[in-house]
């Protein structure tokens, strides 16, 4: 353990009336919240200079204090793992995640992860929350993760996202022809006899995902999602709610639907994508210091092009067989 200095984050406006304790989970997310409740009673937090308790409501705008003696350092081994760098420079480092890389070690996955690649780029990192980790992504989801390289880039960034600042947009390849987007807006926790899983629930928090069409096929649809909230599985559980999963999700994924009179190269690539069809494609925030936006851009994987390709393709051969048929 060492003793850090006061960690400090300001409130932000949309959090108005929620209590103090679910606020700091967001502020603070490399604290579990039972650490974050006995911080709480032992006085180690402060609100506006003040003592808190865990019930009582923020207003938004206040200032946060956390002056605990922390153990902010990450305990994990570096490990030479490439990593695909999109930006770069001395306060933030962002990059795209490949699929199959798990981003934190843990059970099952002590070594081989995004913190231990991260410690052998930037060992510096090893002083910071979670190797400087402010979001994650699934192991076989890809696409553009940002990562803080000092404390203060670190808090802003946290901070940017409690506040729904960040803009997070993925590419979701889900089963059926919708014909519009819209917003999912739910609670999402876990699941209540499954605890791999989460799930849609009424007590659960705040989930909201926007979605709009990118380009529709016959039985299936690509779709632009954008977060405004960050739950675990948040596009996957939002997209088997409505009906329509991601194509190939082994949670989720739901049981397994063949167009009528598809090929069988396309038959074959369906049942052999093994992995939920999600990316993450953009990301965008103010720079923790200068507050210049920057905005970066994954490239589609070579597997969810392959599969947008087989989707055209039979949509196509199904269009021209009824005109044929005509």
């Amino acid at each position: 353990m060492i003793a850090a200095e006061p960690r400090q984050a300001i409130v932000p406006d949309t959090c108005a009336g929620r209590r103090l304790d679910a606020v700091l989970a967001e502020l603070f997310p490399e604290f579990s919240r039972s650490r974050l409740s006995a911080w709480i009673k032992s006085g180690d937090v402060s609100v506006d200079g003040a003592p808190a308790r865990g019930r009582d409501p923020v207003r938004g705008g206040e200032t946060v204090t956390l002056s605990a003696v922390q153990d902010t350092q990450t305990h994990a081994v570096a490990e030479d793992i490439p990593l695909d760098i999109l930006y770069e420079d001395a306060d933030v480092l962002v990059i795209d995640k490949p699929v199959g890389l798990v981003v934190h070690p843990g059970a099952g996955n002590p070594a081989g992860t995004l913190v231990n690649a991260l410690l052998h780029h930037d060992p510096a990192l090893e002083l910071l929350p979670r190797a400087g980790i402010v979001h994650r992504l699934d192991k076989d989801t890809s696409g553009v993760m940002v990562v803080a390289r000092t404390l203060p880039a670190h808090t802003s960034l946290v901070a940017q996202l409690s506040a729904r600042e960040v803009h997070r947009q993925y590419l979701a390849i889900v089963v059926g022809a919708l014909v519009a987007g819209g917003t999912a807006r739910t609670g999402i926790d876990r699941h209540p006899r499954d605890r791999i899983r989460m799930a849609v629930r009424e007590d659960g928090k705040d989930a909201v995902t926007h979605y709009r069409l990118r380009e529709r096929f016959r039985n299936h649809t690509a779709l632009e999602c954008r977060l405004e909230t960050g739950r675990t599985h948040q596009i996957r559980v939002h997209m088997n709610h409505l009906k329509h999963p991601i194509v190939g999700d082994p949670l989720y994924g739901g049981s397994f639907k063949l167009p009528k009179g598809a090929s069988d190269e396309f038959i074959a690539a369906l049942r052999g994508f093994k992995r939920q069809a999600l990316h993450a494609e953009v990301l965008e925030f103010a720079h923790p210091l200068s507050g210049e936006p920057i905005r970066c851009t994954a490239p589609i994987p070579a597997d969810m092009q392959q599969l947008m390709k087989l989707l055209r393709e039979d949509a196509a051969a199904h269009a021209e067989a009824e005109r044929q048929r005509r």
